[in-house]
């Protein structure tokens, strides 16, 4: 009994608060503490964001000039890739940023495919995810601007989206035709 009196005592004196006070404010504290600490990450999901950003700090690999169809494998599907994206037909790799652009990131749809369109509308509609900046204003045609220099600033740029492949010799141009 005398310890607990002597507890009481000292919560009263140290924080000008009735014990049941105290008591009352360190537990909504544990609550909320808990609670926004889970909105980031949950606890299970702790060496899944470890492993996520070891891979990040892995070196940007070139990938040089490869096709639309080549860049979508790039998408975060294959934790094994590098997550690349490109804006205006420079490629990025953004797997450093996997909690965005990796899967169930709120970016993830444009990792895998040139995204210009979409950064310029600020769209997330799956008809805008393309390379085509045909038809946007000037505002839009900045806002795209502004997203290129964060990329340029923020990630290294890997390589450049190319229309097609050029062909190599003539035999590869009779193996498509056949």
């Amino acid at each position: 009994m005398a310890l607990y009196t002597t507890v009481t005592d000292a919560i009263t004196h140290y924080t000008g608060l009735s014990p049941a006070a105290f008591f009352t404010i360190s537990a909504l504290m544990v609550v909320a503490y808990k609670v926004v600490s889970g909105m980031f990450v949950a606890a299970d999901d702790y060496m899944a964001v470890k492993r996520e950003q070891q891979y990040a700090q892995r070196e940007p690999v070139q990938v040089g000039s490869i096709t639309e169809e080549e860049l979508k494998p790039y998408n975060g599907s294959d934790p094994s890739k590098p997550l690349l994206m490109a804006i205006k037909g420079k490629i990025y790799d953004v797997s450093r940023s996997r909690m965005f652009y990796g899967p169930g990131g709120p970016y993830a749809l444009f990792a895998g495919r040139d995204a210009s369109r979409a950064l310029a509308l600020m769209s997330f509609e799956s008809s805008d995810l393309t390379g085509n900046i045909e038809g946007l204003s000037a505002s839009e045609l900045e806002v795209l601007e502004d997203w290129e220099a964060k990329f340029e600033e923020k990630y290294v740029k890997v390589g450049q989206l190319v229309s097609e492949k050029a062909s190599t010799g003539p035999d590869e141009d009779q193996t498509k035709a056949d």
